[in-house]
């Protein structure tokens, strides 16, 4: 059995219609998003349509909640002055340009998703089990921690996004964490692809992860963000494969990878 897991879409539309034509290729019985469906990009509506006809499970993001309920912001959980100010910018946006009919139904998705597959028990959700705003960084996340909040869940397996970036951690307890990474925006390693997760299970619960790239039409993008008026240093971002914004957020070593 073959899953496919995409994260933070962030309105990238033409990376998630390119990432659910590969994950079909590939013979992906059924595809999940973990939230984050907004943000960044332009064109909000566009992403639902394909979210429905390719029967795409969702979870819940903390995007997702605010713009269903109207909140007053993204619930992101950025700290930094620079960071909430983009945050603010795009969250307007999205808000502003989401139909009513799409708010209501991104405020009736669920927080997060349990399943057994093939005798691996699944659960889903955007940023950690515990809270859906939760950073979960690779280099910051230790294996006892991981432990713990994996054990509440009753889970073998855990698969979350938010962070932007993507990674797995198997702990000493035998327990694995999957970041599936995110579709809106590059990995800050200075490539325009974009990422999803395909997990591959056989009977008796054994697991493989392949983090996948995804190449699409960025240029489109990002002239189609110009056109919007949405901000310079995210449409650099799209076309250069470097954050330029959300940095502040990024622990040590994961903000040395990148350019800025």
């Amino acid at each position: 059995m073959k899953l496919a897991f995409f994260g933070g879409i962030y309105n990238n539309y033409l990376a998630l219609e390119a990432a659910i034509a590969d994950a079909r290729r590939r013979d992906a019985q059924d595809l999940f998003c973990l939230g984050d469906m907004g943000a960044f990009g332009p064109f909000p509506d566009r992403v639902f349509p394909l979210l429905l006809e390719a029967g795409v499970h969702c979870v819940q993001g903390n995007y997702d909640e605010s713009i269903g309920n109207e909140l007053p912001d993204c619930q992101c959980g950025y700290t930094d002055p620079r960071d909430n100010h983009f945050a603010r910018l795009s969250y307007d946006y999205t808000l502003e340009h989401t139909s009513p009919d799409n708010r209501r139904w991104l405020q009736r998705l669920p927080g997060a998703i349990d399943c057994d597959r093939e005798g691996l028990r699944l659960h889903l959700c955007h940023g950690s089990p515990r809270r859906t705003n939760e950073f979960l960084w690779e280099s910051t996340t230790s294996d006892a921690f991981l432990d713990r909040l994996i054990d509440e869940t009753g889970a073998d397996l855990v698969l979350g996004t938010h962070t932007g970036l993507h990674w797995q951690r198997r702990t000493g307890q035998g327990r694995t964490f999957v970041n599936v990474g995110v579709l809106g925006r590059p990995a800050n390693d200075g490539r325009t692809s974009v990422w999803y997760t395909l997990l591959q299970i056989q009977r008796g619960g054994r697991f493989s992860v392949e983090f996948v790239p995804v190449q699409y039409d960025h240029r489109r993008l990002a002239r189609e963000m110009q056109q919007e008026g949405l901000p310079a240093e995210f449409v650099e971002t799209i076309e250069s494969g470097w954050w330029t914004t959300c940095l502040e957020v990024l622990p040590s070593r994961e903000r040395r990878r990148g350019r800025h």
